[in-house]
């Protein structure tokens, strides 16, 4: 079984060490095989921010990491920085490449890179990235689990969130799930859900789902959900896959991550 935990907005900066210590102990005792960190991983993008997190993520020891930036990823009040290299301390930590990629036997994650720099908060995906997504998840294999990762989201539980919708989202979501995504994965909005992409999108023509995150370690919650993270367990199967996705929130007294929702998706192959 493949185990992937998605950690999205820990903001580091605004870190709560009792609920980073809370989230090592549940990844520890998961051991997933593969990390995603679905962006805003600091909440300025100063170095020392970014240094943290880069401790945090060792001390989780899972063996794969996906890492995305997101707009808190960018500097915000060093102007020179934001316009020239905006990814120079993100990329002293997680590396030159900025649209990830991992492929196993069991599972394709695919990295979207939605900041820009001309962007204060909004994503925002181009026509050229719709296309090298979908071309590489044409050429997934039947036993794969095909995950797109964005940081701003591509779908939003509700109305008073639809200004943070990714720009681009329509014409991506119906081109992604067509060429076979199976979750589209992203943070941004601080809210977790999980739910069918068809209830935004109804003309798709194939079953897929959207995973939202909420914040992982930040003091930065929004009123009625608590600090989370997502376990994902996916096994290939003959005849129908699934994959069990796990929303687990912080509870305190003691401090510890409790798996608060489990939800099993039924996925569709061509």
């Amino acid at each position: 079984m493949s185990v992937l935990l998605q950690v999205s907005d820990p903001h580091f900066g605004t870190e709560q060490l009792a609920v980073m210590d809370a989230l090592r102990e549940l990844a520890l005792r998961e051991r997933p095989q593969v990390l995603v960190l679905s962006g805003d991983i600091t909440q300025r993008a100063r170095r020392a921010q970014f240094e943290a997190a880069d401790r945090f993520v060792r001390s989780l020891e899972v063996p794969q990491v996906v890492a995305l930036p997101g707009n808190h990823d960018i500097p915000l009040f060093n102007l020179y920085a934001r316009m020239f290299d905006p990814y120079a301390n993100y990329r002293r930590v997680f590396g030159p490449v900025l649209e990830p990629v991992l492929e196993t036997a069991e599972l394709l994650v695919i990295g979207v890179k939605t900041t820009r720099r001309r962007r204060h908060c909004d994503g925002e995906v181009s026509p050229d990235q719709i296309r090298r997504v979908a071309l590489r998840l044409r050429g997934a294999t039947s036993r794969q689990l095909r995950l797109v990762i964005t940081h701003q989201p591509l779908d939003v539980p509700g109305p008073g969130e639809e200004h943070d919708l990714l720009h681009g989202h329509a014409e991506a979501a119906r081109t992604w799930v067509e060429a076979g995504a199976d979750l589209l994965m992203g943070g941004h909005i601080h809210l977790p859900f999980v739910r069918s992409l068809q209830v935004r999108y109804p003309a798709l023509r194939r079953r897929a789902w959207v995973v939202q995150a909420g914040t992982a370690v930040s003091s930065r919650v929004r009123p009625g959900a608590p600090n989370s993270i997502n376990l994902l367990r996916y096994a290939a199967a003959v005849g129908q896959p699934c994959v069990v996705v796990e929303r687990w929130d912080h509870a305190s007294g003691p401090s510890r991550f409790e798996c608060v929702q489990r939800t099993e998706l039924a996925l569709e192959r061509y």
